[in-house]
């Protein structure tokens, strides 16, 4: 969805907010040790504005000098070529030194492929990854994703909580091949078993499909009120796909319905656009005001406690604390295999303490076993939810 003049206002108001955190402790120091570059490489405007924020205020701060920001196309899945160019790209420029990706579309793994053949040495940091968990932790130096596994059952525990009597799971094929969603799905159909409330499956149209993104936001527009006829007011919507956020937000809280959370958690994901919050000048770097206006949009319009989110826009945390991760491992060899010292800096980065892990795999052994696998170097970021 295209940014309105409120959304950028909030975006760049939680930028100040994130990376002020993640300067002032960690990496305030680390750009002047050793004249290092990094390129930042997210969707434009259209797919995944937090991160394309995130990265242009990185430039902002930083200067250009020491941060490269480029974007890959809208339709990504069609034009993975050019994904990879633009990665690559980055690759062929001889200062730079690391490369975040985020979100790393599929075309990512392809790209690094290309790249370390030429360029051995950069390092690269990928944040929520569409591509195999198998694959992406291979050519990965670190992975960062919100934790969808625990998201299958926290996000039912949170629609029950708020009264939900029907799950509504709005996603796509293309979605639905990605390993991290597709467990999830299952993890919440299960869950909802558990719970006792109905699971539907409701197929979405793709935005990289014919119709795009506004026809897929479109059908979020015109579906909700058939589901809610159908349903009942007690139904909570969850959609995988982040275009989809600001329409389906609007049309719950027309039909007051309930909506636990988007598919990436953050109060400014969708939330502004669809209520049209206002920002002043005075609320800069504020996120408790900007919550409370969010809070008192939604109890104006008699919805109080059908909507929730995390504390922190997740993608912009992700992309703060991947600058100073980088920088921390070009500048002081930071392990990125330890835990505890990664933990330190996405927390300085959210200003909140978070819940991490290893990314674990399961693969079928002998007389069907279950063989686990942790990934030291692919983490999974949970934080606890606010409900307005």
């Amino acid at each position: 969805m295209r940014a309105t003049s409120r959304s950028l206002a909030c975006l760049a108001v939680v930028l100040c907010f994130t990376f002020g955190f993640a300067s002032a402790a960690i990496a305030q120091k680390a750009p002047d040790e050793k004249p290092v570059k990094i390129g930042i490489v997210t969707g434009t405007v259209s797919q995944g504005e937090e991160e394309y924020r995130a990265g242009e205020y990185a430039v902002k701060k930083y200067g250009s000098d020491r941060i490269i920001h480029v974007t890959y196309p809208d339709n990504f899945m069609v034009e993975q070529e050019a994904v990879i160019s633009q990665i690559a790209m980055l690759g062929d420029n001889k200062d730079v030194k690391a490369i975040i990706i985020c979100q790393a579309v599929p075309g990512t793994v392809a790209a690094i492929q290309r790249v370390k053949k030429f360029r051995p040495d950069i390092v690269f940091l990928l944040c929520i990854p569409h591509e195999d968990p198998a694959m992406v932790v291979k050519y990965g130096d670190i992975i960062l994703s919100t934790d969808d596994l625990a998201r299958g059952e926290t996000i039912i525990e949170l629609a029950v909580k708020m009264g939900a009597k029907t799950f509504v799971h709005y996603s796509f094929p293309r979605h639905m091949s990605q390993d991290l969603l597709a467990r999830r799905r299952n993890l919440m159909k299960e869950a909802c078993g558990k719970k006792g409330i109905a699971f539907v499956d409701a197929t979405a149209p793709d935005p990289m499909g014919d119709s795009g993104i506004p026809g897929a936001q479109q059908f979020i527009l015109e579906d909700v009120p058939r589901k809610v006829t159908q349903y009942g007011k007690d139904t909570a919507f969850f959609s995988t796909n982040c275009a989809m956020q600001e329409p389906l937000i609007r049309a719950v809280l027309q039909t007051k319905a309930i909506f636990p959370e988007q598919c990436c958690p953050s109060p400014l994901h969708g939330y502004p656009g669809a209520l049209a919050i206002e920002i002043t000048d005075e609320e800069k770097g504020n996120i408790e005001s900007i919550t409370k206006k969010i809070k008192d949009k939604i109890t104006a319009e008699g919805a109080s406690g059908r909507f929730a989110t995390w504390a922190a826009p997740m993608n912009m945390v992700f992309v703060a604390a991947a600058v100073e991760l980088a920088f921390a491992k070009l500048n002081r060899s930071l392990d990125f295999k330890k835990l505890d010292a990664v933990k330190e800096v996405i927390d300085t980065a959210a200003g909140l303490k978070t819940i991490i892990k290893c990314y674990e795999t399961e693969q079928k052994g002998p007389n069907d076993t279950v063989i686990k696998s942790e990934k030291k170097n692919f983490y999974l970021v949970e934080l606890e939810s606010i409900i307005f």
